[in-house]
């Protein structure tokens, strides 16, 4: 039953966001959506999860700047982070084995998705992303 209540706040939070009124929780924030296995995650869906770094890769410079990163979540499935580092500070220090909590936009593909808008949006209309790591909130 939790995962149906957590996989449900998924797919308001995108109702929400897609309508420019994004689920708030007690604190004023955006509440989070956690789900753990790709059959739960839906595209355009804002996630918050944690998972394992299981590969650091090489930054993406075509157009904004990308900190690209793999992590592996509870469930076996993996995810590839694209952290704009053009909005956002880099995050510092990052190495496989490594664990991380993260919030962005997910977007399927063959290979388990990808998470992306990890950062504020300076423009004010997208609701806020991060990451976090070894303690530290990347925005």
């Amino acid at each position: 039953m939790a995962v149906f209540a957590r996989c449900l706040l998924v797919v308001a939070a995108a109702f929400a966001a897609s309508h420019a009124l994004p689920l708030q929780s007690a604190q004023g924030t955006p509440a989070p959506a956690a789900c753990d296995s790709q059959s739960q995650f839906r595209s355009g869906a804002r996630v918050e999860t944690s998972g394992v770094v299981e590969k650091v890769l090489s930054d993406d410079n075509s157009g904004s700047r990308h900190q690209r990163f793999i992590v592996k979540l509870s469930s076996g499935q993996t995810l590839l982070i694209a952290h704009n580092i053009d909005v956002a500070p880099r995050v510092a220090g990052l190495a496989r084995g490594d664990t991380v909590s993260f919030s962005g936009i997910y977007e399927p593909n063959n290979k388990g998705g990808v998470v992306h808008w990890t950062h504020h949006d300076p423009s004010g209309r997208h609701p806020a992303g991060w990451i976090e790591h070894k303690g530290h909130r990347y925005q």
